[in-house]
């Protein structure tokens, strides 16, 4: 799967006769959604597979940022001027994107939804038409943030009408946690779980570890592979997944909220989080921050965001990697050049 982390292991275990191996794909989150668990009971593993797809399409429905859900009802209250009761839920997700915002100085940010549709990705498929540069000063101007927000009990409220929230950047991470969360109560403790390039896994296949690829962002095929321990998350944001081309140049849906625009000196970050109970929140959240920090700044920004295992493809093409991860990757042949840092 050229779009995300491809699962390695998938061919492997199906060729195996000896795993009792049962596997679904759906399409949520607007990406491909994989859910493979072993168990020797098929039937347990049927009804574990269907619940956690039940709670990403319940998710996905739930929090959608463009069509009716309860948090287009939150952007409404919000550009009336008005505060909003809304789900524990959702109140508890806002006041966790706004710790994970600041903490990534707000690179990562997902009251940027106004930006993100006026650049057209609040659709499933993308027009390559570049958005007036008066709109995007314009959006600037009004510098709409997760800071805006105030959060009492269950009612929300902003500063700013130009808040608009998309958990396009979050809600893949949260949900991977859910899923692990079903499994485990369900008695599935075995399990690789892979939304768009967001994969966790659970404990092991037959003990042997999950491997899955960290793909390259320009060649076909994995840059490396890499072997998960049991509950470590690995997620990556790259610029070869939602993008459209003007007059030969890239526009990729990660922008950056300093500028407008979408982030050019970055091809790819991928983020190892070890095994805890926010292991996918974190896969998903932290990536995008270190993304948008570009050249000078990212090494920081990875350091500011407690995170030890990282690798960053630029733009060209040279790859960083952080010596805790480095020493994880297996390569496929020869390796390419590669900058391991401390």
């Amino acid at each position: 799967m050229r779009h995300c982390l491809i699962l390695l292991s998938l061919l492997w275990l199906t060729a195996c006769g000896r795993t009792p191996l049962q596997e679904q794909q759906a399409y949520v989150f607007g990406t491909r959604v994989e859910v493979l668990v072993v168990s020797n009971d098929p039937e347990q593993g049927r009804q574990a597979i269907a619940a956690v797809l039940r709670e990403f399409d319940r998710l996905h429905r739930a929090y959608h940022a463009w069509q009716p859900s309860e948090l287009t009802a939150l952007n409404d209250a919000i550009a009336a001027g008005k505060p909003l009761s809304v789900s524990p839920e959702l109140a508890g997700f806002v006041s966790e994107a706004q710790q994970l915002s600041k903490q990534g100085d707000y690179l990562f940010d997902p009251a940027i939804g106004q930006l993100i549709k006026l650049w057209g990705f609040q659709a499933d498929e993308f027009k390559a038409e570049l958005p007036p540069e008066a709109d995007i000063k314009a959006w600037l101007a009004k510098k709409p943030s997760l800071a805006d927000i105030s959060i009492h009990d269950t009612t929300i409220s902003s500063r700013n009408r130009n808040v608009a929230l998309d958990f396009g950047g979050y809600l893949k991470g949260v949900a991977l946690d859910r899923a692990a969360a079903i499994l485990r109560a369900q008695g599935i403790n075995n399990a690789l779980i892979n939304i768009g390039g967001n994969v966790m896994a659970l404990g092991s296949k037959e003990g042997k570890k999950w491997r899955v690829g960290i793909q390259h962002p320009r060649q076909p095929g994995p840059l490396a592979t890499i072997a998960l321990e049991d509950g470590e998350a690995i997620g990556t944001s790259g610029d070869y997944q939602r993008f459209f081309e003007v007059g030969g140049k890239r526009y990729a849906h990660l922008l950056d909220p300093r500028t407008g625009y979408p982030v050019d000196h970055t091809q790819a970050v991928t983020v190892l989080i070890p095994a805890g109970p926010r292991a996918g929140t974190l896969s998903d959240a932290t990536s995008k921050p270190i993304f948008v920090a570009g050249d000078e700044r990212w090494r920081e920004m990875a350091k500011q965001m407690q995170i030890g295992m990282v690798l960053r493809v630029d733009r060209q093409e040279r790859i960083f990697v952080s010596e805790a991860l480095h020493k994880r990757l297996e390569f496929i042949g020869q390796p390419p050049p590669i900058n391991v840092i401390p």
